[in-house]
Formats: structure tokens, C-alpha cells, sequence
């Protein structure tokens, strides 16, 4: 039972008044959150509240995903070890960080196996940018994929679709296939669950139908609002004029946004998705976000956040569990006391 006596220390009731008055005057808050409407008189249980979702044909204790984060760096591995218990905790999904550098050696295998300390139950599902899978795909490698999979323990891959990345990327990868037909291909030719998603500008509408034309697990927004890897390619990147580059940043779509384009055409009676599972990212900054958001699309979806996580993780298994408590917390808060208004 989750409460947020969890982070308090509880006080004699004179501190408490005490505490009242030295902040009501510092308390008035003139901006209301219109998204909700309050209802304080109907249900107040909220431990009681199941925030539960099934998804991918898994029972998520919270409608949350971790993310892809990192591998390969000297703090990798306390980050994914720290993430991989919560999950196994919680009973959450885990998208790991890029596993390039697995395709052709086991050097850092370590940082990514993390089936081991999850546990059998958990869904974990490995990751490659659509640069290297057209590689593979031309070279007539997909096997690698299948061996990735292997190796790694998962459930099956994310292809992070990232053209903008690249174009700013001093090491950018040259992508020369349209990614609806590389993914066409793999889907094809190998039998394995995929997850597609972006990684910091989202997704338009047209994309995200022919996606969802595609028997996909999922597609991850990687919405405009989070961490933007273009901006950072551009920081990166001492051979551009950044005056000039860094207003392409900020071309994209925001989460809101893409939750439209979903209902938009989930609408049309006359498409047919053949995937209608969506993690929605970019841009969450916390439950109230993640409430809103899943309650708002008309599909299956839970919401994923990896800044808060990767926070966190750096810090101690405690800290994450700390900040996990809290999302769950609130989530609990969230479905018992607040109704969304579209």
C-alpha cells in the first residue's frame, strides 16, 4: 500500500499548526490545472485505488515504462542494475539503451543483460536505431537481430527512428531506405516483437498511420517536450553554425499532440490498425502528465518519462524507489480524486 507518509516525518499537531500559519500566506496559488475536474465528495480511498493496466499481453503494476536509457559507459551498469530491480519490484517494462555496440562484440554485455536481475517475468526489449537495422537488413545480416535478442534476454526490439538525429550528428549514420519499408522488411523476414519509437522531436500523423498499418507491439511517441537529441548533436557538433541549426530543435510534435493524431484516426471506422499500443513520451513530467495523457487516448497505453528515472538510477536503489513511490502515489491520487476533461 502506497502512501506518502513514505517521505514524511510526522510532527506533533502544534508543529503542524504551527507550520499552517508560518506558510499560508506564502501558499496562494493564482494558476489553476484545467485539465482535471476535482471531486473531493464521491471517493476518497485512495490506497485502495488498482492503478494495474494490462499491456503487451503483461500485467504492469503502474501504467509505466522505463525508457530507454544507457550502456556502455563507466556508470552504466549501477544505472541499468538500479532500474532493472525497480522493475522487477513494480512489476514495470524496460527498453534498454542503444545495443549497437552488442552486434558485433560482447564487451559490454554486462551493462545490458539484465534478465538476470529482473527476473523471468519482466518485459525488457532491446534497442537499435533504424541506421544500423537498414544496414543489416541491406547486407543480408538480420540474423545479428535474432542473436541480439538471444543474447540480450529480451522480448523483442525498439527501433528508434531518428533521421534529424543523425543529419546533426558529427558520427551521423547515412539513412537511405524509407524506415516504413526497412521495418516492412524485418517484420517479414524475422518473427520477433517490435517496438517503434522517436527520440525527442515525436511523430506526425502520416508516419504514425502507415506505423500503425504495421503489426507492431507498440509505437513509443519520443514526443517533443523531453530530452531532445538533436539539441544535444548540435551541442556536439562544432563544425555547424548552432545559431543558425538550433531552431530546427524545435520542429516536431508534442505528446498532446500525437494523442490527437492517434484518436484522429483510430475515429475512422474505415482504418484498420494492425498496431494500437502506445507508449506515450517526451515531454511527461510527471503522473498528472501520465494520467492525463493515458486517459485521453482512445487506445491501450501506459506513459514512460526516462529523465526522472535516469536521475534517480545514478543515485542509490533507494532514491529510485523513492521516486517510483511517489509516481505510484500519485497515479492512485490521480484516478480516485480527478476526472479528466477533453
Amino acid at each position: 500500500m502506497v502512501n506518502l507518509n513514505f517521505l514524511m516525518k510526522k510532527k506533533t499537531e502544534a508543529e503542524r499548526k504551527s507550520e499552517h500559519i508560518k506558510l499560508a500566506l506564502k501558499s496562494q496559488i493564482s494558476e489553476a490545472d484545467t485539465r482535471f475536474y476535482y471531486e473531493p465528495a464521491i471517493n476518497c480511498n485512495i490506497n485502495e485505488t488498482d492503478i494495474s493496466v494490462e499491456f503487451l499481453n503483461y500485467k504492469f503494476g503502474a501504467p509505466i515504462w522505463v525508457s530507454s536509457m544507457t550502456g556502455g559507459t563507466a556508470n552504466a551498469n549501477k544505472i541499468n542494475n538500479n532500474l532493472a530491480l525497480a522493475c522487477k519490484k513494480y512489476n514495470l517494462g524496460i527498453g534498454l539503451g542503444s545495443c549497437r555496440s552488442l552486434l558485433y562484440s560482447d564487451e559490454f554485455l554486462n551493462d545490458f543483460n539484465l534478465r538476470k536481475i529482473a527476473g523471468d517475468n519482466a518485459v525488457i526489449f532491446a534497442n537499435l536505431g533504424i541506421a544500423q537495422v537498414e544496414q543489416l537488413l541491406i547486407s543480408d545480416k538480420l540474423n545479428k537481430i535474432s542473436e541480439l535478442i538471444d543474447k540480450t534476454n529480451t522480448n523483442g526490439l525498439i527501433i528508434h527512428i531518428n533521421p534529424l538525429q543523425e543529419w546533426l550528428q558529427p558520427e551521423g549514420d547515412k539513412i537511405s531506405l524509407n524506415p516504413f519499408h526497412t521495418i516492412s522488411e524485418v517484420l517479414n523476414k524475422k518473427d520477433i516483437n517490435i517496438i517503434v519509437k522517436e527520440v525527442g522531436q515525436g511523430i506526425g500523423p502520416e508516419s504514425i498511420k502507415k506505423l500503425m498499418e504495421l503489426p507492431l507491439k507498440a509505437i513509443e511517441f519520443g514526443a517533443l517536450g523531453g530530452t531532445n537529441f538533436s539539441q544535444i548533436e548540435i551541442s556536439r557538433n562544432d563544425n555547424i553554425l548552432k545559431s543558425e541549426f538550433t531552431p530546427v530543435t524545435k520542429v516536431g510534435h508534442t505528446a498532446i499532440e500525437m494523442v490527437d493524431f492517434v484518436n484522429n484516426l483510430t475515429k475512422n471506422k474505415n482504418f484498420k490498425p494492425l498496431c494500437n499500443n502506445f507508449i506515450i513520451s517526451g515531454g511527461i513530467k510527471g503522473f498528472l502528465d501520465g494520467y492525463y495523457l493515458t486517459s485521453k487516448i482512445n487506445s491501450p497505453s501506459i506513459y514512460a518519462h526516462a529523465s526522472g528515472f535516469l536521475k534517480y538510477a545514478q543515485l542509490d536503489f533507494e532514491n529510485l524507489c523513492n521516486y517510483i513511490e511517489t509516481q505510484i502515489s500519485g497515479l492512485k491520487m490521480a484516478k480516485t480524486l480527478l476526472v479528466p476533461r477533453f
